[in-house]
């Protein structure tokens, strides 16, 4: 997001819906990253215990 549409995205819509998206963005990257170790981990562990765990089913795009 360039400053420029930030700054349209204050005047139009209000300073809440800015400071919203603008945090939304932000941490999307951080939620992919939490989705993917958990993912990661759910694997580990259930071959420590030796279940089987179908991982395709769980990861949605």
């Amino acid at each position: 997001m360039e400053v420029n549409e930030l700054i349209n995205l204050i005047v139009n819509n209000g300073f809440p819906v800015a400071v919203s998206a603008y945090l939304l963005i932000r941490l999307e990257k951080q939620i992919v990253s939490l989705s993917s170790s958990i993912n990661k981990l759910n694997t580990i562990i259930s071959a420590k215990l030796g279940v089987a765990v179908d991982t395709e089913s769980s990861v949605k795009n």
